[in-house]
């Protein structure tokens, strides 16, 4: 009888002679093994072919076993939850599930594990979200759970692991779930982590997102990876009722006479040089090529300097981190976090309001005694980079303080629902402080492009 095996992330089909017409065109001859190969990720597709072709094969491709997927702990599902596990299930356990930050992304995975009752794969980018994942499943299900990566190596029915290590090993685990939940899936698509998907015979998918699209595009292939977007809810659909409510608030500062002259002049030495270069910093590889051709004269090398020192003149500019003191005083007794867009803004303000500070250098131990801190008031506010802008849960914060940051919506939104876990009479609050008459005035008005902002 013909047999389906998994072998390093793809599907071989043995025992059936080259050239026979029941052969899905799933499959390509390999002629190195003498045999038909397809990838792991088009298993389903595969065994449905076979079945309309009336070709019996001994299916010894998958490995994976049901599961009792039985909470010990039981969370009763808001309605959106259950609309989107529904349709979710609607298209046969394939696809990815929008919800804002703090909606309970973790939940709707908690019921597909129940509802599907297939050993799972959870994967998560960091460290933080794959101990958070853990904590989740062990506690709810009251059962072991298996973690890869950060050292661990324990593959159980249900375990957690970055993607790093996902796409490191899933040629070996890829048969061996049957449930793959993907945390923060606009991930995926990055070049090496879509191995995480294509080496995996997985039937049942689940991608979780609060913020889909990509600037490269390639959210799109999450359809082939995953499956489409089966539900979307957007943080002002669920703001009040389920979402704290909140406030959003932009506020504009100059820059002292001082600190304007040097702006201007540093800025104008970048663009010069862009100009006689013909560089066209509006096109994808504008900014690219830029950095390669100051690289490759004195004046180059100027020009560069001229543009780092304006940007850091608008990022901290003396007026912001007066007025951050201001806004602290003002929300005093509301867990704060204060967001930079560089490490060196995060210490240069850390020193100067004494605050506990977490960027990337920062241990995984102390992150989480200064984030336990935050929550039980020991500290009224923290200054961080971009290490808490996606996943890490900080329930309490209330407050977020934007000093600096990039132009990309995804991290806005992310930091915007960095407070919105909704508690008894919350209100959240999202400051962001921009430079006038500076590029931060366009890159504000870039990343607030979502409907969370209007």
């Amino acid at each position: 009888m013909p047999t389906l095996i998994f072998s390093a992330g793809t599907i071989e089909l043995r025992g059936i002679a080259r050239g026979d017409p029941r052969v899905p065109s799933l499959f390509a001859w390999d002629e190195r093994t003498a045999c038909f190969r397809a990838p792991a990720i088009a298993y389903v597709e595969i065994v449905y072919a076979l079945r309309a072709r009336g070709l019996d094969v001994d299916d010894c491709a998958r490995a994976y076993d049901a599961i009792d997927a039985h909470p010990v702990v039981r969370r009763m599902p808001r309605p959106y939850q259950e609309e989107a596990v529904h349709a979710w299930q609607k298209h046969r356990g394939r696809g990815v599930v929008v919800l804002p930050t703090g909606a309970g992304k973790t939940h709707v995975a908690v019921m597909a594990i129940e509802a599907k009752k297939r050993s799972a794969l959870v994967l998560a980018p960091t460290l933080d979200l794959v101990r958070q994942w853990y904590d989740l499943l062990r506690t709810t299900f009251g059962v072991r759970v298996g973690v890869i990566g950060g050292g661990d190596y324990e593959v159980l029915p249900l375990t957690v692991t970055t993607y790093d290590s996902a796409y490191l090993h899933i040629e070996h685990l890829g048969a061996r779930f049957g449930l793959l939940v993907f945390d923060e899936c606009h991930h995926l698509p990055g070049k090496t982590y879509q191995l995480a998907a294509r080496l995996s015979l997985a039937p049942y998918r689940l991608g979780l997102t609060a913020t889909l699209e990509r600037a490269d595009g390639l959210h799109h292939e999450l359809d082939a990876l995953i499956g489409p977007v089966v539900y979307r809810k957007e943080i002002g659909e669920l703001s009040g009722d389920y979402l704290a409510e909140y406030e959003t608030i932009r506020l504009e500062v100059e820059l002292t006479d001082e600190e304007r002259a040097e702006h201007d002049r540093e800025r104008t030495l970048y663009l010069d040089f862009v100009a006689k270069n013909g560089i066209h910093l509006g096109s994808p590889q504008g900014f690219s090529t830029f950095i390669a051709r100051s690289a490759r004269s004195p004046e180059g090398r100027r020009a560069m300097r001229g543009y780092r020192r304006q940007r850091e003149l608008a990022f901290a500019a003396s007026a912001k981190l007066v007025y951050v003191e201001n806004l602290l005083d003002l929300h005093r007794g509301e867990p704060t976090i204060i967001f930079t867009q560089d490490n060196a803004t995060a210490y240069r303000l850390a020193r100067r309001l004494f605050l506990p500070i977490i960027t990337h250098q920062t241990r995984v131990t102390e992150r989480s005694e200064i984030l336990a801190g935050l929550a039980s008031g020991t500290y009224g506010a923290i200054v961080t980079s971009k290490v808490l802008n996606e996943g890490v849960d900080v329930r309490e914060a209330s407050v977020a303080i934007v000093l600096s940051g990039s132009g990309s919506v995804r991290e806005h939104v992310q930091r915007l629902g960095r407070v919105l876990r909704k508690k008894d009479g919350k209100r959240a609050f999202l400051y962001e402080l921009v430079t006038a008459k500076t590029a931060e005035a366009g890159t504000s008005d870039r990343r607030r492009e979502h409907d969370a902002y209007r």
